[in-house]
């Protein structure tokens, strides 16, 4: 799988918790710990397809163009990740005489594409909103943990 689908699940999250607020690339690749260009190119696909708006200038940014639980994972899955389960490389070679080395990429193939489609499903069933209420629930058991360990020491 590759890394636009975190960062702009990553992104979209931390658009979400600002609200009404603009963030900048350079926010928002400090969120994600990654260089502002990178950013900024997924940005311009969820931008172009919807998911942002963004404003010029000194005071510019980027803001959700959508409420965040009717967004989910499986179109920005698909949108910038679609296809990328499946290696970049498989073995065998069409026309071998080795039965196993003729029909392994076709057959691979195939159970990649049905594990993307399963993937796809299970990811449609993930909002943006479903993400950010895990982060504030890891948040409270981080606190939570944290107020423990403060109390022990006591």
């Amino acid at each position: 799988m590759n890394s636009e689908f975190t960062i702009a699940v990553h992104c979209l999250v931390f658009l979400s918790m600002k609200e009404d607020c603009m963030a900048n690339s350079e926010d928002l690749s400090h969120s994600v710990g990654t260089h502002p260009a990178r950013v900024r190119k997924v940005l311009s696909v969820l931008r172009k397809h919807g998911y942002l708006t963004t404003k010029e200038g000194a005071h510019g940014g980027y803001l959700l163009n959508r409420p965040s639980d009717e967004i989910k994972l499986g179109e920005l899955y698909r949108l910038v990740a679609g296809g990328s389960l499946g290696p970049n490389w498989c073995s065998g070679e069409s026309g071998s005489p080795c039965v196993v080395s003729s029909n392994m990429r076709d057959v691979m193939g195939g159970i990649y594409d049905g594990g993307e489609e399963a993937l796809s499903i299970y990811f449609d069933r993930i909002s943006i909103e479903d993400v950010k209420h895990r982060i504030g629930k890891s948040e409270g058991i981080s606190k939570s943990m944290n107020e423990l360990l403060r109390q022990d020491k006591d």
